[in-house]
């Protein structure tokens, strides 16, 4: 792709994230060489990348370009929408445009990252537009389960494009207003020419249900209850937060806030006008005193992350808060494709200890925040887009929500993938053209590849197990002692596993003629291979071995370069 992105006359759609999936959310629009980028979001990494609990969204194709990035703006702050930014920001290196909820939420993120002075960042308000030559843009408030909510209304010398961002039709949202028909509708009857929405609820046939309908649900599942009750929800759902402070006070129990995630979140709420009406929160540390029957915990982890607050608090490892048996656990959220293992490990834990386990199945105890299919269909009505392009879902998503689109006469449909450059103008919407992406791993501050050294050889440690072999000889390449075996993973039993390598690995260089004995790399090679013959059938262990000679020469001789080479073969 030409380095300026495109003709001078083509509106281009290019997603790097989001797209194809269900997170990581980065969208790119491209005129006449100049891009503007929506969002720029994370997702959380699976047992696949062991060590590693963020990953991003590679910016390789934008960072090339990143003197033509006229500047990212956020349509609200849900990790997978801004977690991303301090993270990726040096690499890009425009202003960034957010609401104050969401400001809040990123000048915190950006002080840990130590780049709170170094990044531009503009407050919006809604409906007042935001000119970036060639781009003016203009947030249209929505319901969603987090404050300042936008749509994001994005004019161009070819046309109005609706980039829908999160939202859901909600009569009764608890925070923040309701989906801002009035405002579609006029931006519908000016001409739209592309609308880019969520799918993320597009198989959901029945009605999205209120947040506000959740609150008489929930305060009376607990009212019911006569132990702790425990409910666990994102802790970025500030509308939760509120309904679940109004059930603690119809039911008389004490709130008790638990999780980093919500302390962060509690505070950008409290900092920006929302939550004036939460009761008092009863701290962590006096929570034990409180009798069972007046104990309501709002916690962290409802993914079931082995670090997140519900996890420690089932396990036993919680440094204040526990559950019992005739406790209640309600999962006031849905699990996100991928981390149903990792939930089913709660469930099991709670049911071995006798807490009872509630989730949306049994009971109204979630809403989503997403537009389910007759909240498409009325948006489709008021928009009128001349083409729909289908993101924020899997691929099943997104073509089950191109259906819908076309069924309500939506007269071009687009299924985006991350990395397809879609031109929206001139002419038909097309694929016309596909640029690199990938994912980075967040590790100790840094974005680094997934295919890096390091990832490949923590994933072969995880999955393979690994071995450090140290070994002594003379100058005649006699091994003086036996040699020092460190195994990973690979021996149920791991001294008769050390004693088994020790007895092979001397057999090998004592079996090697006396000249190769004299050579490190022959030496470090025939360890490598008795070891690797040890391990279990189909197995590719990380194997290291090191010579240290009488004479005090020490180095690094092997460290699986003749593996690395004989796998890529």
């Amino acid at each position: 792709m030409k380095k300026r992105g495109g003709a001078a006359d083509e509106l281009l759609f290019v997603p790097l994230g989001g797209a194809g999936e269900i997170g990581m959310n980065l969208a790119l629009y491209g005129v006449g060489g100049r891009w503007l980028m929506v969002d720029c979001g994370m997702t959380f990494a699976d047992e696949s990348l062991p060590g590693v609990d963020i990953v991003v969204p590679d910016p390789e194709f934008i960072a090339a370009r990143k003197d033509d990035l006229v500047g990212l703006v956020l349509t609200h702050a849900h990790e997978d929408h801004l977690g991303a930014v301090a993270h990726l920001w040096e690499r890009l290196g425009c202003p960034v445009y957010a609401t104050p909820f969401a400001a809040a939420l990123l000048r915190r993120k950006l002080a840990e990252a130590g780049l709170e002075s170094q990044v531009p960042l503009d407050i919006v308000e809604t409906g007042k537009p935001v000119d970036l030559d060639p781009f003016t843009v203009t947030w249209i408030a929505v319901a969603h389960s987090i404050p300042e909510a936008h749509a994001l209304a994005i004019e161009t010398p070819q046309g109005v494009v609706i980039h829908s961002g999160d939202w859901k039709i909600d009569p009764e949202p608890v925070v923040g207003p309701r989906t801002d028909e009035a405002a579609f509708r006029r931006w519908g009857e000016a001409g739209v020419l592309a609308f880019v929405g969520d799918s993320t609820n597009v198989f959901v046939t029945t009605d999205g249900g209120s947040e506000g309908s959740l609150r008489g649900s929930l305060a009376e599942i607990v009212a019911a209850k006569r132990g702790r009750v425990c409910i666990t929800s994102f802790a970025s759902n500030v509308a939760r937060i509120a309904t679940v402070g109004e059930v603690a006070r119809a039911t008389g129990r004490r709130l008790v806030v638990a999780g980093r995630s919500f302390e962060r979140i509690l505070a950008c709420a409290r900092e920006t006008g929302y939550l004036a009406g939460l009761p008092p929160l009863v701290d962590e540390d006096e929570a034990g005193y409180l009798p069972p029957d007046e104990a309501l915990y709002l916690v962290t982890g409802c993914q079931g992350e082995a670090r997140g607050a519900l996890s420690r608090i089932v396990m036993g490892e919680h440094k204040a808060l526990h559950l019992e048996a005739g406790d209640t656990l309600i999962f006031s959220s849905r699990q996100i494709p991928g981390n149903e293992r990792d939930i089913a490990r709660i469930m099991d834990r709670c049911a071995l200890d006798g807490v009872e386990v509630v989730t949306w199945r049994d009971a109204l105890v979630h809403v989503s925040g997403h537009p389910v299919r007759d909240d498409l269909v009325a948006m489709y009505g008021w928009v009128r887009p001349k083409i729909a392009v289908t993101v924020h879902g899997e691929a099943r998503h997104l073509a089950a929500h191109a259906k819908v689109a076309a069924e309500t006469g939506i007269a071009q449909t687009v299924a985006g993938r991350n990395g397809e450059v879609i031109r929206l103008a001139p002419g038909r919407a097309a694929k016309v053209d596909h640029v690199p992406v990938g994912r980075l791993a967040i590790e100790q501050g840094r974005a680094v590849p997934l295919d890096s050294p390091m990832i490949r050889e923590r994933r072969k440690v995880a999955f393979n197990g690994a071995a450090v072999v140290a070994l002594v000889l003379d100058l005649s390449g006699d091994v003086v002692a036996d040699p020092a075996v460190a195994a990973i993973g690979w021996h149920e039993d791991p001294e008769a596993g050390r004693i088994e390598m020790q007895r092979a690995i001397r057999a090998a260089v004592e079996g090697l003629a006396g000249a190769k004995r004299l050579d490190d790399g022959a030496v470090a090679e025939a360890a490598r291979r008795a070891v690797r013959k040890l391990a279990p059938e189909g197995r590719r262990p990380l194997i290291d071995v090191q010579i240290l000679r009488l004479d005090g020469r020490s180095r690094v001789v092997y460290e699986d370069a003749a593996q690395e080479t004989e796998e890529a073969q």
